[in-house]
């Protein structure tokens, strides 16, 4: 007879793996979101100048009054097209070449501290060893928060996780300018 925590843990794994599936979900739309916004963006921006060039100059300076009514009045006052949410941040598959300066310093922070760890022959790291490096409070949701993190620079190919939780950098992707 199986016992209750092994079905707890079982069942919490399943939960923890669909939490991680949508998280991945959620970062491709994220990323997706962001191009088509900047995309929108610029056909306003073309659109824009378009009607600057085109717009008809007269003496009293109202230069670009055909302009400013093709342009909606965020643009007109400097702002940026209003996005949906907040993009975050993005992590491209590792390929050679590729710097790690292309991350965020979260993301860089973690490579870091794996890249350190193997270069003195500690072995992997886990996410309660990161945050404690990082002077974060050692709860479930920092840890989480970078567990999530790590299981993104291991899908994207940056870390590799040799066992459950605990990540190293990955082939090739141990150095800062992309080298192994």
């Amino acid at each position: 007879m199986p016992s209750v925590v092994g079905l707890l843990e079982q069942r919490e794994l399943g939960a923890r793996r669909r939490v991680d599936e949508l998280r991945e979900e959620a970062d491709r739309i994220q990323a997706e979101l962001a191009v088509a916004e900047r995309e929108w963006q610029e056909w306003a921006i073309a659109r824009s100048r378009v009607g600057e060039v085109l717009a008809p100059k007269n003496e009293t300076g109202q230069d670009h009054a055909q302009a400013d009514q093709a342009v909606p009045t965020a643009e007109r006052q400097g702002a940026t097209a209003p996005q949906a949410a907040k993009p975050k941040a993005q992590v491209p598959m590792w390929r050679e070449g590729l710097a790690w300066s292309v991350l965020s310093v979260d993301y860089q922070r973690i490579l870091q501290m794996g890249a350190d760890r193997a270069r003195l022959g500690q072995g992997p790291v886990t996410c309660q060893e990161m945050a404690a490096e990082f002077g974060m409070e050692v709860v479930p949701a920092r840890v989480e928060a970078l567990r999530s993190k790590a299981k993104r620079l291991v899908a994207r190919g940056w870390l590799a996780e040799p066992a459950a939780g605990q990540f190293t950098p990955a082939r090739g992707a141990a150095q800062p300018g992309g080298g192994s």
